[in-house]
């Protein structure tokens, strides 16, 4: 599947300077939305952290158009993730929270073309995060 490289990186350059903003809405929509999450969360400096998610989702939109850095660091992400005690199961929680939040950030230049080119996207993000991911067997029969 080939992104719509064109319309993230324009769609993104629109919320490029509401880091903040974006991030205090996409944890109120993740936490809202999936609560069960939360504790994932309950020893983390959140404003750091939502510096992180954004600095991530940058790096993704800036890098789009070199796929060996975007292998390389989303491979390298989903490692990270799993000792973080993230599960296959929350990476769908999390697109629909970042589908969310995109769309609020976005309004009305959030439209159903926008909306598919960063549902693909996050798709291609979670493919490689999750190859990424190297998860005990016993862990992905528990859920």
């Amino acid at each position: 599947m080939a992104l719509n490289i064109e319309r993230l990186e324009s769609s993104f350059s629109q919320i490029r300077d509401q880091g903040d903003q974006f991030t205090t809405h996409f944890y109120a929509n993740l936490f809202a939305d999936h609560p069960k999450v939360q504790p994932l969360f309950a020893k983390t400096n959140m404003q750091r952290q939502g510096k992180h998610l954004f600095d991530s989702l940058t790096l993704v939109v800036d890098n789009l158009r070199n796929s060996a850095v975007l292998v390389s660091t989303l491979k390298g992400l989903g490692t990270r993730h799993v000792q973080y005690g993230v599960l296959p199961v929350h990476y769908p929680m999390v697109g629909g929270a970042l589908l969310k939040t995109l769309s609020i950030c976005l309004g009305e230049a959030w439209t159903a073309d926008v909306e598919q080119a960063w549902i693909e996207a996050y798709g291609a993000v979670t493919e490689l995060m999750l190859a990424g991911a190297d998860y005990p067997a016993e862990t992905l029969t528990l859920q």
